[in-house]
This record gives C-alpha cells, sequence and structure tokens, in this order.
C-alpha cells in the first residue's frame, strides 16, 4: 500500500490532502476485509462487492461510494501492473454513477458583502481583505492561495503564477479590485505580520504560512459578519467566480484555465449552474411561468 501511495506522489504530483484521502480509503478497505476474513492481495470480486453494500449499508454519500471504488480501481490497476497480484478483482466492479450536484454559490450582491466585511484598519483584517479580493478575481482553490510566494505575484503585469494540482502551473489575470487591495495590504499591513524574512504573501499571526483551514474559520466568520445565510463551503468563492464569468457570457475553455481544470467536463457543470439560476428567473417573473 505504501509502494501505491509513493507512486502517486512521485510519478502524479497528486496533492497531500488527495494522497490522504487514498490513506483512509484504503485502510478502511483493509479493516474491512481482515473483518471478514480477507486481505488486500486475495481479495475477490465478492469482497469487493461486498464493501460496496457495506459503504452503502453505512449511508454513506453516493459520491464518497464513486471516490472510494475508484481508489480501490486505481490501487489494483497498480498491484496488476507490478506483478504483485495474478487477476484482478476490479475487472467487473461496474463504477457507481455519481449525482451531479450543482455546486453551492453566492450572488453578485452576496459576494460584495462578504468582500467589505473586512476592517482595513486592522492587519490581520487587511490582509484578509486582500485574500478574499484575489479568491474571488481569480478562482483559486484555497490551498493556492495560502500558499502563494512573494515571487508569484506582478502587479505591475496584474498577473498570479498559480501552481495547481500535481505542481501545474497557470497564469491568471487579477483584475484592478485585487490589485489595489493587495497594494493596500503591502504598503499597511504585511510587514507588521512578518516575524522574520519571509517570501510567504499571506502570512498568519505567527508570521509563517497561513493553514487553508485557518483562512476558512475567517471566511465563515466573514460571511457571519456580513449577515449570509448560506451554507458555505472552502470552494465557494472558486465556484462564484467561475459562475459570475459564466452567466456574463465567458467561453467555458476560458474558464477552464483560470480554473486550472485539465477536464473541460469538469468545468461543464457551471453551465447547468448558469441554466438553473435562468429555469430561476424565468419561473419567478415571466407572467406565463
Amino acid at each position: 500500500m505504501a509502494q501505491f501511495i509513493d507512486m502517486l506522489w512521485l510519478e502524479q504530483g497528486l496533492s497531500d490532502n488527495t494522497l490522504s484521502s487514498y490513506r483512509s480509503d484504503l485502510k478502511s478497505f483493509r479493516q474491512f476485509l481482515l473483518a471478514n476474513n480477507s486481505d488486500v492481495d486475495s481479495a475477490s470480486f465478492e469482497d469487493i462487492q461486498s464493501f460496496q453494500h457495506h459503504l452503502v449499508s453505512l449511508n454513506r454519500a453516493k459520491t464518497s461510494v464513486t471516490r472510494m471504488i475508484s481508489a480501490l480501481r486505481r490501487f489494483y490497476n497498480f498491484l496488476q501492473t507490478s506483478e504483485l497480484i495474478s487477476s484482478n478483482p476490479m475487472a467487473k466492479i461496474v463504477m457507481p454513477k455519481a449525482d451531479k450536484k450543482l455546486p453551492k454559490t453566492l450572488s453578485q450582491q452576496q459576494v460584495e458583502a462578504l468582500l467589505a466585511a473586512p476592517d482595513l484598519e486592522d492587519a490581520i483584517e487587511c490582509r484578509d481583505s486582500a485574500m478574499l479580493e484575489l479568491l474571488y478575481a481569480t478562482g483559486m482553490r484555497v490551498t493556492e492561495l495560502v500558499s502563494l510566494q512573494m515571487s508569484q505575484i506582478s502587479l505591475q503585469q496584474g498577473v498570479i503564477r498559480v501552481v495547481g494540482k500535481g505542481n501545474k502551473e497557470r497564469l491568471v489575470p487579477m483584475g484592478e479590485m485585487a490589485i489595489d487591495a493587495i497594494e493596500n495590504y503591502l504598503k499597511t499591513a504585511r510587514n507588521e505580520l512578518l516575524k522574520n524574512a519571509s517570501d510567504v504573501l499571506f502570512p498568519s499571526k505567527r508570521g509563517t504560512q497561513m493553514t487553508r483551514q485557518t483562512f476558512w474559520h475567517r471566511i465563515k466568520a466573514y460571511a457571519v459578519r456580513a449577515n449570509i445565510n448560506v451554507d458555505l463551503s472552502p470552494h465557494t468563492l472558486r465556484h462564484a467566480f467561475a459562475t459570475h464569468l459564466v452567466n456574463h457570457g465567458a467561453d467555458l475553455r476560458v474558464v477552464q484555465l483560470l480554473l486550472g481544470h485539465s477536464d473541460l467536463s469538469t468545468t461543464q457543470i457551471y453551465t447547468h449552474v448558469a441554466k438553473a439560476r435562468l429555469q430561476e428567473l424565468h419561473s419567478q417573473h415571466h407572467p406565463r411561468a
């Protein structure tokens, strides 16, 4: 199992969060097999089916079951390719179809309220304001945001070099509002937060790189301050960025490049969001809806 995780890290450059999910899924699978007098190396097609039924009996979300079965398929393909097993128990397993969920997002008015929530006179909140503006302006992931270095940003050119999944880089324009917020933060607050020399663009109050969990808690606090009652997720502003672009006529392939999606099908969910919004407006305002 450790060899498999090492391969994912070395050859595919998966993030620490993704690797952690793989470890957790495989550990759960091994524990299930051991409780049923089997093991990873000797698992059969019937064992995999039993594990699927076990997950369903636990009322696991369909997306969670799909992710775990996908992890097992990848794992057993690795074992077979490495000639560590003679037959692949996943060969005949049919992947469950995941429900297509529309991502939770915010209206433009709610985004404006959230961006206005931080107090720019406070150093930490001035930093948070610049982070929120940049998050909405670029659609980057929270993990990408908190790991930004000074060398990745060019205020003069108005672009930021984002390092995404698999260490893939993309250049994303920032927009005037984000540039203004970052310039203000760099002039007034960053030096106050730094405890020692560091290239981290948005240091924590300890002067080190912030964790994504810390920033996520701060987003939720600002949402409460702005009277936003939507059930937020770490990707909410990323979804708002993409949804608002599509709603204003942006080409889907451009949105794909900005988000750093490797597959256009991942980006196509935002066309459904746009259609859902149009249907909602039609039903509310059309006299014959």
